[in-house]
């Protein structure tokens, strides 16, 4: 009953925002942080949250790409049905944008356009000292700490703790979330800020939560699916 109530607002509107997090990607086999099997309840010589901050990076920076290398770079996921769904609604032009927590480029690589990444992507990596760019596979293919031909150490692209979101991205979330009639949010716990607080730019008329697990805003939902996304956009 509850997909066949999301599938009537997806019906109405051309004006959906979708906002995910890791959730989105289980399905293709990138392990999520907080559920039973998430990294943050597996054992490493640090915790995760501490290996992907600011300051591990900087002084243990060979120890943060051990873990980055073998645990956040998932080559081999492909998008699953909710990347593939989400972007048939963007060439309907229904969905006007993806505001992701997902660092993975699956988005993209299941054919959506209009992908906003408030957590920047493992495909971009630059120079710490000189800013050139660097591929992803710059990163597998180093040694140990990967290094520009100018000496500095090449940083991902992505954001760490401690570090703060990219301005430009936030303004952009802001307004297709502010301006959007439908703000579909999928597989994010909603605790990980500044990005959670985004929702409360949301004036619009449908409010929808899929998460299989329960979130502090479930209250605030004008349709709730305790589902995994897999299931619920098989459906659609």
């Amino acid at each position: 009953m509850s997909v066949e109530k999301l599938k009537q607002i997806i019906d109405k509107s051309n004006n959906i925002v979708f906002f995910g997090g890791a959730g989105v990607s289980t399905e293709s086999g990138i392990p999520d942080f907080r559920s039973v099997d998430g990294l943050y309840n597996q054992r490493y010589q640090y915790p995760p949250e501490k290996i992907l901050s600011h300051s591990f990076f900087l002084d243990h920076t060979k120890e943060f790409y051990r873990f980055y290398k073998e645990k956040m770079i998932c080559l081999d996921a492909k998008p699953n049905i909710t990347h593939k769904i989400l972007a048939r609604l963007e060439q309907e032009t229904k969905l006007k944008a993806i505001i992701t927590q997902n660092i993975d480029g699956l988005h993209q690589m299941g054919g959506s356009k209009e992908v906003i990444e408030l957590h920047g992507s493992i495909y971009r990596n630059y120079c710490m000292s000189c800013h050139k760019s660097y591929s992803v596979y710059d990163i597998l293919n180093a040694e140990d700490i990967p290094r520009c031909t100018c000496g500095g150490i090449i940083k991902p692209d992505v954001v760490l703790y401690e570090e703060g979101l990219d301005e430009g991205v936030l303004e952009a979330a802001i307004e297709y979330i502010s301006n959007a009639d439908v703000l579909i949010i999928g597989g994010t716990s909603l605790s990980v800020y500044p990005a959670a607080g985004l929702i409360r730019y949301f004036r619009g008329s449908n409010l929808v939560l899929i998460n299989k697990s329960t979130t502090d805003f479930d209250r605030n939902a004008d349709l709730l699916i305790q589902e995994s996304l897999g299931e619920v956009f098989n459906r659609i």
